[in-house]
């Protein structure tokens, strides 16, 4: 299928990359992975788009996500499919920094996005290119929050969705994905054997696959945190970031957007340290960094994590997730659960900022690495929570009062 390409604004892609060969593939063509198997990176014309956009421009715009269009691949503004991407705010934990005794914590909440996540950024940008490629129907594997998104964007874009998800995916999230219109069923297994099933399908079916990198445009949906981050911190960067870490297209894409607002001289020579959190109970990429590996060279077993975002025993670029972590001077950590829903509760209740387990991990991780030295008394770090709060589970409300009985209020 090729694109009709009667532009509306500039784009300056100019051909997308295989991430293990450096192939170049035809960017005006709809893709999946490379003919190597491994995802493709869009890659822009720097100069050219260096040239065609100042800060002032981008500052004049709205407040969105489509502010960047010129570090985007959507070429005609027709195409474009939104559910009102805004800039989320960066919250700071200034109770929780006094008792860690460490530097500035800010939390860049994305929760405030569309279905609630920040899958909703990739699939912005993912769908709106589908939909300039003519796509009809699409598939995907989802640990949830994507699939909430996918589902949302799809019936945006009048496309038929399937959804496959693991049986322990959050009732509240498999029944948002559902409510979008999406046929969505339950797989006994984890979010790889939902890949699998997809992957099936796709001959028979003629969907495409929405899988995490198997198509390159997500990341570059997701590639806007990056750019939106450095925008509010001045076109600056904090010390860390700590980023929870399933399929990782947020880590790899963010390092994308500050490499290439470095090679058109709005960021200096510093980056920051980028910290990939996962659990102690699906660890994939703690174990290979760890072991000072490439990649991960077979899925995690047993997967035993609670935190749903992070259950992705093998991500498919896991190659390129390590590469961000060593290039970066970062590392990558992995935390206990019971401590992550706990930190959970505390924040929730010291600073009225509802995080995600995912989010709360951050803050564990962030927590852990202070204390070792491997982040610095000083540091500013930036923590991503990837959802709200509302959307995974809360302990019940028992307390209750008979309004109709003399009510002892000291005791309340």
């Amino acid at each position: 299928m090729k694109r009709d390409t009667g532009d509306a604004f500039a784009t300056f892609v100019t051909h997308l990359e295989c991430s293990a060969t450096g192939e170049r593939h035809d960017a005006g063509a709809l893709q999946g992975l490379s003919r190597a198997g491994a995802p493709l990176l869009a890659r822009y014309d720097l100069d050219r788009l260096a040239r065609a956009v100042t800060k002032e421009t981008v500052a004049g715009r709205p407040a969105d996500l489509w502010r960047y269009r010129e570090f985007l691949p959507v070429r005609r503004a027709a195409d474009i499919v939104s559910l009102g991407e805004a800039m989320t705010p960066l919250v700071p934990l200034a109770r929780m920094r006094q008792k860690l005794g460490g530097g500035e914590i800010l939390v860049k909440d994305e929760g405030r996005l569309p279905t609630g996540s920040f899958k909703a950024r990739g699939f912005a940008v993912a769908v709106s290119m589908a939909k300039s490629f003519g796509v009809r129907r699409l598939a995907m594997p989802t640990a949830g929050n994507a699939g909430a998104a996918g589902a949302a964007y799809g019936a945006r874009a009048g496309m038929e969705t399937y959804i496959f998800t693991p049986d322990d995916t959050p009732e509240v999230t498999a029944r948002e994905i559902g409510f979008h219109g999406a046929r969505v069923y339950r797989v006994n297994g984890f979010i790889n054997h939902c890949g699998e099933v997809v992957a099936a399908g796709t001959a028979t079916m003629g969907w495409f696959d929405f899988a995490t990198l198997k198509e390159p445009y997500r990341m570059e949906g997701k590639k806007t945190m990056g750019l939106e981050l450095a925008e509010q911190l001045g076109w600056d960067v904090p010390d860390v970031i700590l980023y929870p870490t399933g399929g990782g297209t947020g880590l790899i894409g963010m390092w994308k957007a500050f490499r290439e607002l470095q090679a058109i001289g709005w960021l200096g020579s510093r980056l920051p340290r980028m910290v990939a959190v996962q659990s102690t109970g699906c660890g994939p990429i703690p174990k290979a960094f760890a072991a000072g590996l490439d990649h991960v060279p077979e899925p995690w077993a047993p997967v035993t994590t609670t935190i749903p975002g992070v259950r992705v025993p093998k991500p498919i670029g896991d190659k390129l997730i390590l590469k961000t972590v060593y290039e970066s001077n970062g590392f990558a950590i992995a935390v206990d659960d019971d401590e992550a829903h706990a930190a959970r509760a505390e924040i929730a209740k010291e600073e009225g900022l509802h995080l995600c387990p995912e989010g709360a991990a951050t803050f564990v991780a962030h927590r852990t690495a202070l204390k070792d030295g491997r982040i610095g008394k000083n540091d500013r770090v930036v923590l991503f929570n990837c959802a709200s709060g509302l959307k995974y589970p809360m302990p019940p409300v028992d307390k209750r009062l008979d309004r109709t009985r003399l009510i002892d209020f000291t005791k309340l």
